[in-house]
């Protein structure tokens, strides 16, 4: 079997932009906050109990980040099948995009999270937000669909 890893494929897309800016993301935020962030993730889905979790609550965090990761560039990639300037413009528009995402984290998913996290927030915390999620996960995920959509 021969693969051909330049070829084009939506699910290349979403795959490589989904990790990228999963692992991206994970480490800013690991070296921002700390190594427990994982067990932060997933309290959003157990509540505070996960703060005291072990290995399998630190995974837990780790994977459902990434599910995150790969929804939001599912989203942008399915997305780009219909706006096509999402891909003609990946710059500015995963810039945007990153922003985007940020503040749908911030402002609908941490509320409805099982920490209940809704502000209110510092402007430094927000605008510092909005440039990392700018980088580390708009731009990753719109150069993917650029790169490897067909």
């Amino acid at each position: 079997m021969k693969f051909n890893f330049g070829a084009r494929s939506i699910v290349k897309a979403i795959a490589v932009g989904g990790l990228v800016a999963g692992s991206l993301d994970l480490l800013q935020a690991c070296m921002l906050f700390g190594w427990d962030i994982p067990l932060v993730i997933a309290g959003g889905l157990l509540g505070k109990p996960a703060f005291t979790g072990g290995a399998g609550t630190y995974c837990l965090g780790v994977g459902l980040h990434f599910i995150i990761a790969l929804s939001a560039a599912a989203i942008y990639t399915a997305t780009s099948r219909r706006l096509l300037f999402l891909g003609d413009h990946w710059l500015v528009c995963g810039l945007f995009f990153g922003m985007a995402a940020e503040l749908v984290m911030r402002l609908v998913v941490l509320p409805l999270s099982a920490l209940h996290s809704a502000g209110p927030y510092e402007r430094n915390d927000l605008i510092q937000g909005l440039a990392v999620h700018m980088v580390v996960v708009g731009l990753p995920i719109a150069f993917s669909v650029r790169r490897f959509a067909p």
